[in-house]
């Protein structure tokens, strides 16, 4: 904790219309994750099954409209955009290095200790963006990757709502992400899995979604399926988050708040007329 702490600068803004924008996509990611236990027993849940890939196709394109909205509303500049390019570039890189490897995915902490520094607005557009540009270098594309993109829209947002972003420093800081960053992990994994438990062949398992069982019988399973596929990935990628968050955080944190203070985000670029 420092006295008077420079106040962070904020490359991306959240405007009226970027609120609006991302409360949507919001909105129809949680109900696309979440229709299983929203439909009971006597609803036709099982047609979702033929329009998943509308549904998909419709989600990536109001996660592009959210971006673009975001971007234009703020006025992101030449500075922001490149600072942009070369977090989600790094991200993207770093993924493969863990990919398949009980849930060791070096990229989260990444993102999550740059939403601190450069907003909840920056957050949502990096962490989609990097788990974009990932998807790509991993071959990761299928109807899959608009969950994850936005999953780690929210992921990185939520790094930048935490609180004392001007105030907070030191241990209590890093205390902060790694606990947050070990908590988003679980809640990324669990999306994902919410994304395809749904689709499992029915009657292959106790545990896979019976559309004839109510929402809590379901939601029980659910938690089974959890158990039983992804919680030692999850507490991998949970660890190697925090663990990062913690040793490599105070010199990521520091580079990142001496880059965005040299960037002066918020000052215009200008040009000096040629002389004479």
């Amino acid at each position: 904790m420092t006295g008077n702490p420079t106040p962070q600068a904020r490359p991306v803004r959240l405007g009226p219309r970027s609120v609006a924008a991302l409360v949507l996509v919001s909105v129809v990611g949680v109900a696309a994750l979440g229709w299983p236990f929203l439909s009971p027993p006597t609803s036709q849940v099982s047609a979702h099954a033929q329009d998943a890939p509308w549904l998909f196709t419709g989600l990536l394109l109001l996660l592009v409209a959210v971006v673009a909205a975001t971007i234009s509303e703020s006025g992101l500049g030449p500075k922001a955009v490149a600072m942009l390019g070369v977090l989600a570039a790094t991200g993207a890189a770093l993924r493969p290095l863990g990919a398949g490897t009980a849930g060791i995915e070096p990229m989260f902490f990444l993102t999550v200790l740059s939403g601190r520094v450069l907003g909840p607005g920056f957050g949502f557009v990096l962490g989609a963006v990097t788990m974009f540009a990932s998807a790509l270098l991993t071959g990761g594309v299928g109807p899959w990757m608009p969950f994850q993109m936005l999953s780690m829209g929210w992921f990185t947002m939520g790094a930048g709502l935490l609180p004392g972003p001007d105030r907070l420093r030191g241990r209590g800081e890093l205390f902060l992400l790694a606990g947050y960053g070990f908590l988003a992990a679980f809640g990324y994994g669990t999306v994902m899995n919410l994304q395809g438990w749904p689709f499992l062949p029915p009657g292959t398992s106790n545990i896979s979604f019976d559309p004839e069982l109510d929402p809590l019988a379901n939601l029980a399973r659910f938690v089974a399926y959890c158990l039983a596929t992804s919680l030692g990935w999850d507490l991998g990628r949970a660890v190697v988050t925090a663990v990062l968050a913690v040793t490599l955080g105070p010199a990521i944190l520091k580079a990142l708040r001496r880059a965005t203070r040299r960037a002066a985000f918020e000052s215009p670029v200008t040009f000096d007329a040629p002389a004479g």
